[in-house]
């Protein structure tokens, strides 16, 4: 039988890079493990987006500047140091992990907590020691920790309740409070996307049809509107709602987390970026579309059809990833219509209930900290 850890002080540390995605991941981490008592110090180089994020902040979370003094003597030392994406722990914290760990005779559980991707090699390398060499932790041990799909990763973040949260949610009210002049046979879509090639397409096919377009704050707010000719003058006043043809705009202001879930689960489609959003979207159980972030080497390539391969998408749901990602110059994007949403969020179902199968994220740290203290 598993006993439960004890209240143990967990440092958490992010560099913000992203826009909004690392701070996202890391403060779902940091709540969920306040949620089950633990105490938690979130070390981020800009917590900005946590003013609209989670302005209420969280019970048994101190959020703290990247670089700022290390713990006092009347403070608790590290019992868990998570080091987020590879972010690179100050070596003024490591300097002092290493003293409170001599004088308490036990080292703090170090985790390098990596990208999320389907690729083969994150089941090869989840939970795989970097051994440290130098300076005052040698002779410790860092722990890869790798996020993933498979009951052979980390698994995804996932909060308890969310599925009943999930079940309970009531659509048609959501939508009657958010868009009141929605057209209502129309299909609901949101944007959380970079700047992606086909948005013109998307945008010119949205207006031959009755289609209402959440549109989220920033570069997805900037690239709808340079794709509608809008001014992207930032002293512009914003318009709530424009209409584009048979579609109306939605722009968005910034919201909290579980309002950005509501998001998801309101729309028809949902257009995801990066790491956070794509999981929400997975959990939403909604037709999706991934727009990941681009890497110089094309690298992303491979890890958006890694992605594909798992969620096994249908041929229709891969023309659309091509499209939307720009991977050639030859696909072009074809909006899906009723029966084609029906198959994607079909498709995101099943891969849904097989990820809850699995253990969380955060119920996985905890067992790897039990075996590793």
């Amino acid at each position: 039988m598993n006993l439960p850890l004890p209240s143990l002080q967990w440092d958490v540390f992010c560099r913000v890079i992203d826009n909004f995605g690392d701070i996202g991941v890391c403060w779902r981490l940091v709540t969920q493990l306040a949620g089950q008592g633990q105490q938690v110090r979130l070390w981020v180089d800009d917590a900005s987006a946590l003013q609209w994020m989670a302005p209420q902040g969280c019970p048994g979370v101190e959020v703290r500047a990247w670089g700022a003094p290390v713990p006092t003597a009347m403070q608790a030392p590290p019992d868990v140091m998570v080091e987020a994406f590879g972010c690179e722990i100050t070596p003024e914290f490591i300097a002092y992990s290493a003293r409170q760990a001599g004088a308490r005779g036990q080292n703090p559980v170090w985790i390098n907590l990596e990208y999320l991707s389907a690729e083969g090699y994150v089941e090869r390398n989840h939970r795989l020691p970097s051994p440290i060499l130098s300076g005052p932790a040698a002779g410790w041990t860092r722990w890869f920790f790798y996020p993933g799909f498979t009951a052979a990763t980390g698994g995804l973040l996932r909060e308890p309740g969310l599925m009943e949260r999930r079940a309970r949610f009531d659509v048609d009210a959501w939508r009657a409070r958010h868009a009141p002049g929605a057209p209502a046979p129309a299909r609901w879509i949101s944007l959380f996307c970079y700047e992606p090639p086909a948005l013109p397409q998307m945008l010119a096919q949205c207006a031959a049809a009755p289609s209402h377009l959440l549109v989220t704050p920033g570069r997805a707010t900037q690239a709808v509107r340079h794709a509608l000719g809008s001014a992207n003058d930032e002293n512009t006043p914003l318009p709530l709602a424009t209409r584009h043809g048979q579609a109306s705009v939605s722009y968005l202001p910034y919201c909290t987390q579980p309002q950005f879930d509501e998001m998801l689960w309101a729309c028809d489609l949902n257009a995801v970026r990066g790491e956070d959003s794509l999981v929400r979207a997975l959990w939403a159980g909604q037709a999706l579309v991934w727009q990941i972030y681009p890497q110089h080497d094309n690298a992303h390539h491979d890890k958006l059809m890694a992605f594909l391969d798992w969620l096994k998408a249908p041929a229709s749901m891969r023309r659309f990833h091509t499209a939307w990602n720009g991977l050639d110059s030859h696909t072009p994007l074809v909006m899906p219509d009723a029966a084609t949403l029906a198959e994607w969020a079909d498709c995101v179902q099943a891969a849904r209930a097989q990820l809850l199968t699995q253990d969380n994220l955060v119920a996985q740290l905890w067992r790897f900290v039990r075996e590793k203290r």
